[in-house]
């Protein structure tokens, strides 16, 4: 029969102390044993790979959600200040907010300032130091590939690119697209042209991070093509604009 070691029984104050300090360095070395043995059994692995896929899965619809709300924030504000501006047209219209919409991928989005993490996170994002978009020059917009940009490599030249701000509407043209490097920053160059650049990472379904960027380029449209759209172009612009 095995023997069982046991505690000392406490005849003084001094051996309960004795015993307490005994049992106080005995019980974390079982814990640190049952936690020893149930990482060595075959039931750890799948149940680890459970929980840190359970966890990715709610920062990913944290993410989206992120980006749902306030895209919808954003939209809930454009319908009111449109309203506003309807029911007084002579008043200044806000040109703090930006809407980006592109019929042929079907993309209606509203463009965050900034191009940081968080920017990114919750919208297309206009560069700093470009201008405005719809203003004279060259405005730069970027998007993750796996969001608002993942089809704008669909873009070919003659498609049009709407960005409405200030109660007035600018329409782009495409003109062409590029691959580049991630540190080539010729494509965000000065124009003394209305010009806009779309920027995102590619290839777009590329795992891990992109080694490449995707540029897309667009100049204003000509006064009489700007105030004129096909009909085609009329029903893709409604339908991204419900979306």
């Amino acid at each position: 029969m095995a023997l069982q070691r046991k505690l000392p029984t406490a005849r003084s104050p001094f051996d309960r102390l004795a015993i307490d300090d005994l049992k106080s360095r005995i019980r974390p070395l079982k814990l640190r044993r049952r936690i020893s043995a149930a990482v060595r059994s075959p039931r750890f692995l799948p149940i680890l790979l459970i929980i840190a896929g359970a966890a990715l899965l709610l920062f990913v619809a944290s993410q989206y959600g992120s980006m749902y709300l306030a895209q919808k924030r954003l939209a809930t504000r454009w319908e009111q200040e449109q309203q506003k501006h309807t029911q007084s047209p002579e008043a200044a219209a806000d040109d703090s907010m930006i809407r980006l919409v592109i019929p042929r991928i079907e993309l209606t989005s509203f463009v965050m300032e900034g191009t940081n993490h968080r920017s990114l996170l919750l919208g297309p994002g206009h560069m700093a130091h470009t201008p405005q978009p719809g203003d004279s020059g060259n405005s730069v917009i970027s998007g993750h590939r796996d969001t608002f940009f993942r089809h704008i490599h669909e873009l070919e030249k003659g498609d049009q690119i709407y960005v409405e701000r200030g109660g007035k509407r600018v329409v782009y043209e495409v003109t062409g697209k590029k691959i580049v490097d991630p540190d080539d920053v010729s494509v965000t160059r000065p124009s003394k042209e209305t010009e806009l650049t779309l920027i995102t990472c590619y290839p777009t379904y590329y795992i891990g991070p992109a080694p490449k960027r995707l540029v897309v380029f667009a100049k204003s449209a000509p006064a009489d093509q700007e105030a004129t759209l096909t009909t085609s172009g009329q029903k893709k612009l409604a339908h991204a604009a419900q979306n």
